[in-house]
Order: C-alpha cells, then sequence, then structure tokens
C-alpha cells in the first residue's frame, strides 16, 4: 500500500514557474514506477511525465510532448517524494493534476501507464492566468 498526497498547486501567470511535490508513504517498492497526470474540466485525463527508478538514485524520465523542455520530473529518495518543476506555464496547462505510483506499469504508452497505477493522489489544483 502506499499513500500518496500531493502539494504545491496554486495559481500563477503565464509565463510564471510552479513547482509541485508528491509525497510517498508506505511501500516504497510501489514507487518504483511514479507519473504526473493531469485533468481539466471537460477533457480526459493526460499523462504529464513518468519516472523510473533504475538503479540507486537513478531515474529515467519521459514527457508528454505538451510540456517538454517546459516540465521536469524528479525523486528523491531520501523523502521518498515526487517533484514536478513546471516552467513557462500556459493557461493550457491548468488543470488538476495527479500523482501516481506503482511498483511497474507500462512504460511506453502513456494512457496503458495511467489504466495500470494502482496508487494515486487526490490532487492538487494548478490554475495559469494569461
Amino acid at each position: 500500500q502506499v499513500h500518496l498526497l500531493e502539494s504545491g498547486g496554486g495559481s500563477v501567470q503565464a509565463g510564471g514557474p510552479l513547482t509541485l511535490s508528491c509525497a510517498a508513504s508506505g511501500d516504497s517498492a510501489a514507487t518504483a514506477y511514479m507519473g504526473w497526470f493531469r485533468q481539466a474540466p471537460g477533457r480526459e485525463r493526460e499523462g504529464v511525465a513518468r519516472i523510473r527508478r533504475v538503479g540507486e538514485m537513478t531515474y529515467v524520465t519521459t514527457y508528454a510532448d505538451s510540456v517538454k523542455d517546459r516540465f521536469t520530473a524528479s525523486k528523491d529518495d531520501g523523502n521518498n517524494t515526487l517533484y514536478l518543476q513546471m516552467n513557462s506555464l500556459k493557461p493550457e496547462d491548468t488543470a488538476m493534476y495527479y500523482c501516481a505510483a506503482d511498483s511497474i506499469i507500462p512504460w511506453s504508452d502513456s494512457q496503458a501507464a495511467a489504466a495500470s497505477f494502482r496508487y494515486w493522489g487526490q490532487g492538487t489544483q494548478v490554475t495559469v492566468s494569461s
């Protein structure tokens, strides 16, 4: 079992930065794969970034094209926290952001990954104004 708690959401002007955190507690093995997803009103859930452990304190990440070069996902093993650093925010980034975790998920496909993650946080709202 893993409990995930997101924080860091808020309102920001376009072009500004924001960093989200996702604190994980419970079975650390079930956080080998983690991800950030978002959902805006009236839209389907979208994968933002996924991160997986490939060695001690070593991770690889993958990003949606819409956030590549603007967002950076990282993991701090010391406090088992996932971060999402968001730069150059756009109004279209406005959504509820969720983190997810599991011991293993399909890596290459965002939708398959979303369907596979067993553990999800409650979400944190990000609002970007123009």
